[in-house]
């Protein structure tokens, strides 16, 4: 399977997400995946599978607990093919970190001739 197919299913975001702060419990991702998505308990474990099988996840036993973590080589795959387009919006980005600079200055400028009264 792509990358891509894996990464374009959202439940299968959310569990990289979750998996993102670190190693959990598959119980803890499902409960968590079940509530906000609505699936049942083997759908949930399913996708773990496809995201283990995929090579985004790693699995490990510990007793009778999973516990799941993020495989970051496929990420690196992602990111290596994303750089390519990465120069589309670093411009804009660089425009508007620009952009945001001037209001702040301008703002400076106004508020220490005391004409108006300073944004919170």
């Amino acid at each position: 399977m792509h990358a891509f197919d894996v990464l374009g299913d959202p439940v299968r975001r959310r569990i990289l997400e979750l998996l993102a702060d670190g190693e959990q419990p598959a119980g803890a991702v499902s409960d968590v995946v079940r509530a906000e998505f609505g699936i049942s308990q083997p759908a949930v474990s399913q996708h773990l599978k496809v995201l283990r099988e995929a090579g985004f996840a790693t699995v490990r036993a510990d007793g009778t607990r999973r516990l799941y973590a993020v495989d970051a080589a496929p990420l690196r795959e992602v990111d290596a093919w994303l750089e390519r387009f990465r120069g589309f919006w670093d411009q804009r980005l660089d425009a508007l970190a620009t952009e945001l600079a001037r209001g702040r200055r301008a703002r400076r400028a106004t508020n220490t001739t005391g004409n108006e009264e300073e944004d919170s």
